[in-house]
C-alpha cells in the first residue's frame, strides 16, 4: 500500500546578516517551522555574508499577506523588500531521505549516527543513535554540533551530577551528558511532538533509566525546579528566547555551575552575552561553526 506524505510549501527570502532577525521573525507567522542558513558563494565564514530564510507550511500558504508583512518588515528596518519565492515541494517520505543522506557525525568524543548506518562506533568514543526526524538535534547542524564540542572540551576538566537540556528538541544533548558524565539528566521542550521524538530516542539509546523528559515552557514546569540546580545547562535555542530565559538559568545553575548556549549567530553573542552578564554569568569560552556560535557562561 503507498502512503501519501502531506503537501509542504516552503518560503524564502535572501537577506544580509542583518535581515535575519526580521526576516525569521516574519515567515514565524506564517510557517509552521523555520531554518536559516548561509547562502555565501564568496566563502565568508564569519556570517556576514548573504543568508537565506525559509520557512514550511502544510496549508498553502496567503502569498499578498506574507508579501504585505515583508514589505513593512523592509520599509521598518530601512531596506528594500526581498524577493519572497514560494515553492510547493513534492510528497515524499522526507525522513527516509534525510536518513539516507546523513553521514555519521565527528564531535569531539561523541560520534553521532543514524539507525540507517551499519558500522561500528570507534573505539574510546560515545555513540548517539540519532535519526533525522521531527524534533532539531540529529547532530550535523554547526549549532548542535558546537554544543557538543563544548560538553566534550567540559568533560575533560569537571564533572556533573545535574544536567539539564533545555528546549530539547531531539534529547540528544540531555543524553550527550548523560552518557558522558554518568549522570541523571533532565530535557524539557516546549512542544509536546519534540517530547515525545526524545523520549524515544532516550530509549533507542538506552538510557531511558537515567534520562526523562517533559513539557515545559522555559522554566515553567516545576519538574526543573526539584531536579536542580544544575551543574550544566545546555539550551540550543535561539538569540532572543536565549536572552529571555537568562534571568531563570541564574537562578537554576549550582554554584560554578555553567550554561552551554546555541542557536545564535556570531553577529547575536554581544546581544545575548549582555542578558547573562546581567545576571553575573561570564563567558568562559567560545566555539564558532559556520557563522553560529556557542556560548559558554557561568
Amino acid at each position: 500500500m503507498s502512503v501519501r506524505f502531506p503537501d509542504v510549501w516552503r518560503l524564502g527570502v535572501a537577506v544580509s546578516a542583518e535581515g535575519v532577525d526580521w526576516a525569521e521573525a516574519v515567515l514565524e507567522r506564517f510557517a509552521e517551522a523555520v531554518t536559516m542558513f548561509m547562502d555565501d558563494r564568496s566563502g565568508r565564514s564569519d556570517g556576514e555574508g548573504s543568508w537565506r530564510v525559509e520557512g514550511f507550511c502544510r496549508s498553502h500558504p496567503d502569498v499578498a499577506e506574507i508579501q504585505t508583512a515583508l514589505e513593512l518588515a523592509a520599509a521598518a528596518n530601512g531596506v528594500a523588500t526581498p524577493e519572497l519565492s514560494i515553492e510547493r515541494i513534492e510528497n515524499r517520505d522526507w525522513v527516509a531521505d534525510n536518513m539516507r543522506d546523513f553521514p555519521p557525525v565527528d564531535a569531539g568524543r561523541f560520534f553521532v549516527h543514524g539507525s540507517h548506518w551499519d558500522g561500528r562506533v570507534p573505539k574510546g568514543r560515545i555513540g548517539l543513535l540519532m535519526d533525522a526526524g521531527t524534533a532539531f538535534g540529529s547532530g550535523e547542524h554547526a549549532t548542535t554540533k558546537g554544543c557538543l564540542l563544548a560538553l566534550d572540551r567540559l568533560g575533560k576538566k569537571r564533572h556533573a551530577r545535574r544536567v539539564l537540556d533545555l528546549g530539547c528538541g531531539s534529547g540528544i544533548l540531555a543524553i550527550a551528558m548523560s552518557k558522558m558524565w554518568a549522570c541523571p539528566a533532565l530535557g524539557s521542550d516546549i512542544d509536546a511532538a519534540a517530547v515525545r521524538v526524545a523520549a524515544d530516542n532516550v530509549t533507542e539509546n538506552g538510557m531511558a533509566a537515567r534520562v526523562r523528559v517533559v513539557v515545559s515552557d522555559g522554566w515553567r514546569n516545576p519538574a526543573l525546579d526539584r531536579a536542580g540546580p544544575y551543574d550544566v545547562v545546555c539550551a540550543n535555542i535561539l538569540a532572543r528566547p536565549l536572552c529571555r530565559l537568562a534571568p531563570g538559568m541564574a537562578l537554576h545553575l549550582a554554584p560554578g555551575g555553567v550554561a552551554v548556549l546555541s542557536g545564535l549567530l556570531e553577529r547575536q553573542e554581544r546581544m545575548v552575552l549582555a542578558a547573562m552578564q546581567r545576571q553575573k554569568l561570564g563567558l568562559r569560552f567560545r566555539i564558532r561553526l559556520d557563522g553560529w556560535s556557542t556560548l559558554v557562561v557561568g
